[in-house]
């Protein structure tokens, strides 16, 4: 007969092998570090951005997924579009900034 520990071992195996397997990043998916990492990019971005006087930052729209910036939404100015742009690029652990923001 099987003792009741061993089975209570095992269970406790196999949930913490599912909770791994849970968390692990996939194409299409970030790992829980990942997330982390891209809504600490996505803070700075939308901070530096509020630092910019010339930019209206209730009008940008700032999105993360793998250190890659999307930012969308409406300004201006052509100005604005390239500023935008340029200040997400700075911000640490941006990889890449895809900029979709459209003139008014």
């Amino acid at each position: 007969m099987v003792r009741p520990h061993r089975i209570v071992k095992f269970l406790v195996c196999i949930g913490l092998i599912t909770l791994f397997l849970g968390c692990a990043a996939t194409q299409n998916r970030e790992s829980t570090g990942q997330y982390v990492d891209d809504l600490v990019i996505t803070t700075k971005v939308k901070a530096a951005i509020f630092d910019e006087p010339s930019l209206k930052v209730f009008q940008i729209s700032v999105e993360t997924f793998r250190g890659e910036v999307q930012l969308s939404g409406f300004v201006n100015s052509e100005q604005s579009v390239r500023k935008a742009g340029e200040i997400a690029g700075r911000v640490a652990g941006v990889g890449l900034v895809t900029n979709n923001l459209l003139l008014k």
